[in-house]
C-alpha cells in the first residue's frame, strides 16, 4: 500500500501543473499546448512500443478501446476544459472544484457497495461543498480582471473537467481491477496512443501557422513545457496512476486526488507570486479536512451497522 499511495501523489503532483501550464506557453494557446503535449505522450509510447515489453500484445479488444477512448476522449477533453476553466476563472477556483471529485466517486462506490451509512458521509460533503462555496463567492466578488460572465463559464468548465475525471476513475479503475488487467506498461501506451489520436482533431484550433511571428525564447519555453506535459505530466504520471489503481482499492485511491488540488493551488500562487487570501485558504482547508474525513469514513471497518468494508486489490 505505500508504494500505491507514493504512487498516487506522484501522479497527483505532475497532473497539478496542468492548472498553470497554459499561462506559463502564452501566447501559445491551450490549444497548442494540448496537441504538442498528447502528441509528444503518443510519439514516447510508440517509440516504446519499438521494444516488446511495451507493445500492447493480449490485451483484448473491448479493453483496447477502452484504453484509446480514456486517452483520447478523456485525457484531452479535460485538458482542455480544466486550461479553459483556469484561463477564464483564475488559479483558484479550477483546482477546487475539481478537487471534489474524490467524494463524488465516494458517493458513486458507496452506491455500488454500500460501504458506509450516509450519515457517515454527510459530514465530508459539507464541509467540502462548502469550501467550494467560500472560494467561490469570495473570487466572484473580488475579481477585477475577469467579468462575471467569464468567471461563470470558467466554472462550467470546471465542472466539465470534473465529471470527465469522474467517467476516466470508474472505468480505469474497472480495468485495473478485472482479472486479466493488462500489463500497466502496455495499459499506459495504449492512452498515449488514443491521447495523441484524439489531439490532432484540435489542429484546426491551434495557432501554430503564426508561430513564426513568436520570439525564440517563448518557442523554446512552450517546446520545453510541452515535453514536460508529454513525459512528465503525462506518460509518468499515467503508468504511475495504473500503479496506485492496482495496489489501492478504489475509494482510497480517489481521495488521493485532493493532492492534485493541493499541488494546483500551491503552483498556481506561485506563479502569481501571491498568498492565498484568506478566503482562498479557509475554502482549502474545508476540502481537505472534508477529504480527510472521507477517507477515515471508508478507511476503517464497519462494525455497527454491518455493511461490507471496501476490499483492497494487491498485485
Amino acid at each position: 500500500m505505500p508504494i500505491g499511495i507514493i504512487a498516487g501523489l506522484t501522479t497527483c503532483a505532475l497532473w497539478g501543473l496542468t492548472f498553470v501550464a497554459p499561462r506559463a506557453v502564452e501566447p501559445f494557446s491551450a490549444w497548442d499546448l494540448t496537441i504538442a503535449r498528447y502528441c509528444v505522450f503518443g510519439i514516447a509510447c510508440l517509440l516504446l512500443m519499438l521494444h516488446p515489453r511495451f507493445r500492447p500484445t493480449g490485451v483484448a479488444l473491448r479493453p483496447s478501446v477502452i484504453g484509446l477512448l480514456l486517452g483520447g476522449v478523456g485525457y484531452v477533453g479535460y485538458f482542455v476544459s480544466a486550461a479553459f476553466a483556469v484561463r477564464l476563472a483564475g488559479a483558484a477556483i479550477p483546482p477546487l472544484i475539481i478537487g471534489t471529485m474524490p467524494v463524488f466517486l465516494a458517493v458513486i462506490a458507496n452506491l455500488h457497495e454500500r460501504s458506509a451509512s450516509w450519515r457517515a458521509l454527510a459530514l465530508p460533503l459539507v464541509l467540502i461543498a462548502a469550501g467550494v462555496a467560500i472560494v467561490n463567492i469570495a473570487a466572484v466578488g473580488t475579481a477585477k480582471s475577469v467579468d462575471t460572465g467569464s468567471m461563470l463559464l470558467g466554472i462550467l468548465s470546471a465542472c466539465a473537467a470534473l465529471c470527465i475525471w469522474i467517467v476516466y476513475g470508474l472505468l480505469n479503475a474497472a480495468v485495473m481491477r478485472a482479472p486479466d488487467a493488462p500489463d500497466g506498461l502496455r495499459w499506459t501506451g495504449l492512452q498515449g496512443i488514443g491521447a495523441a489520436v484524439g489531439s490532432l482533431v484540435l489542429l484546426p484550433l491551434s495557432s501554430f501557422g503564426a508561430s513564426e511571428a513568436v520570439p525564440a525564447f517563448d518557442t523554446f519555453r512552450f517546446i520545453a513545457w510541452a515535453l514536460l506535459m508529454g513525459l512528465a505530466g503525462s506518460w509518468f504520471a499515467t503508468w504511475c496512476w495504473v500503479v496506485a489503481s492496482r495496489r489501492l482499492p478504489l475509494v482510497l485511491s480517489a481521495q488521493l486526488i485532493v493532492a492534485e488540488t493541493v499541488f494546483g493551488l500551491a503552483y498556481g500562487f506561485a506563479f502569481e507570486g501571491r498568498w492565498p487570501t484568506s478566503a482562498e485558504a479557509v475554502g482549502a482547508v474545508l476540502q481537505l479536512i472534508g477529504v480527510m474525513s472521507a477517507i477515515n469514513v471508508f478507511s476503517k471497518p464497519s462494525r455497527s451497522d454491518g455493511l461490507p468494508q471496501a476490499s483492497v486489490v494487491n498485485v
